[in-house]
């Protein structure tokens, strides 16, 4: 390998800032299906399916293919802002790695506490009115900030290898050209 071990460390960082946006866009595409499809879907439905579907849903989303992405776009954003410190581009990480980070703190303190009031056992009625408009509107907040952090370490990702610009030079003084004889045609 002709890397030098900073070349290396660079490709690593792009790397981990790669995989960052790309788990922070797949959890940014989940939380709007949920947002333009899946809810809106549900809300058609009677109290018992709406209930039973967001009980099943809930149960089989927590799987490792979800989570290594709800997950990994937390640790790799983080990661990705330590590594881009002193690199163009990097406020965009840092505030891609905290959209996410309060995409992450809304889905722990809004919606789980919600899905877990809708698994015990109650009437479906009742379940469905304390749920469905709050886990909506927590959903809708984790959909914008997530899709705000993909745009932020995208942007990033896009400027992280652009080269700084040097700083302006002073004007130069006008210099004396020779003069060049004005040429009138016949």
């Amino acid at each position: 390998m002709t890397n030098t071990n900073g070349e290396r460390r660079s490709c690593t960082a792009g790397g981990v800032l790669v995989a960052a946006t790309v788990a922070a866009g797949l959890m940014a595409g989940t939380f709007y299906v949920f947002a333009c499809a899946v809810m809106p879907a549900l809300a058609r439905s009677d109290d018992r399916v709406y209930v039973d579907v967001m009980r099943d849903v809930n149960e089989v989303i927590q799987n490792p293919v979800f989570l290594s992405a709800f997950m990994g776009a937390l640790v790799l954003a983080g990661v990705a802002g330590w590594q881009s410190r002193r690199t163009p581009g990097s406020w965009w990480v840092w505030a891609g790695a905290t959209a996410y980070a309060l995409a992450f703190l809304v889905t722990v303190v809004g919606n789980i506490p919600l899905n877990d009031a809708l698994a015990r056992p109650g009437d479906p009625a009742a379940l469905r009115e304390r749920f469905e408009d709050p886990w909506v509107a927590w959903n809708v907040v984790r959909a914008v900030l997530s899709t705000l952090a993909t745009a932020c370490l995208a942007t990033g990702l896009a400027t992280r290898n652009r080269p700084t610009r040097p700083a302006p030079s002073a004007p130069r003084p006008p210099t004396a050209s020779p003069a060049i004889p004005h040429r009138t045609s016949h």
